[in-house]
């Protein structure tokens, strides 16, 4: 069986806000196995958002770590991912995860790589995933050309990455701070 291969995930700020909005299919190989999934969540309190991205396993691991990162670091969401990705780069086992996190709270959006990179956009427009370029495009375009919402932004956005990248659908949730 070939690795699961799927997901778009954006995040996007502006005017204070901040959404995050993932699709919902699940591809093994050549097939669709999911339309469904829900790939964001709210954690710590629901004061954070997170959105991943690569092998559902793996995501769902880095999750629960960086879960615990927040508990130990309360209110301080740029901390906790970089104390995970630490563990991250130095962990024999979770190096060998393939995945990725797109994070954002009221005042930071950050992307967590396979790597152990913490990077920052400096727009703070996230995209990653299989058609994370495409979202990131069209919102970079929205954003700059229309009076939307950063939450109408990213559904717009995942609607147009879904009908170009053939690893994502149009079966979108959002959620916003």
């Amino acid at each position: 069986m070939k690795p699961a291969r799927s997901t778009t995930i954006l995040s996007v700020r502006k005017d204070g806000q901040v959404a995050l909005g993932g699709d919902g299919q699940v591809t093994l190989g050549n097939i669709v196995a999911k339309h469904d999934a829900i790939k964001i969540r709210r954690v710590g309190s629901g004061k954070v958002l997170t959105g991943f991205a690569g092998s559902a396993a793996d995501a769902f691991a880095l999750l629960e770590r960086f879960e615990n990162k927040l508990a130990e670091h309360p209110d301080n969401t740029r901390r906790a991912v970089i104390e995970l990705a630490k563990d991250w780069r130095t962990d024999r086992v979770l190096r060998r995860l393939e995945a990725m996190l797109a994070v954002a709270d009221a005042s930071v959006s950050l992307i967590v790589s396979g790597a152990g990179d913490v990077i920052e956009p400096t727009d703070g427009i996230i995209g990653i995933g299989s058609g994370g370029a495409y979202a990131l495009a069209a919102a970079k375009a929205l954003l700059a050309n229309s009076n939307l919402s950063a939450k109408q932004i990213v559904e717009q956005s995942l609607k147009i990455a879904g009908e170009i990248c053939i690893y994502t659908n149009t079966n979108i949730k959002v959620e916003s701070l």
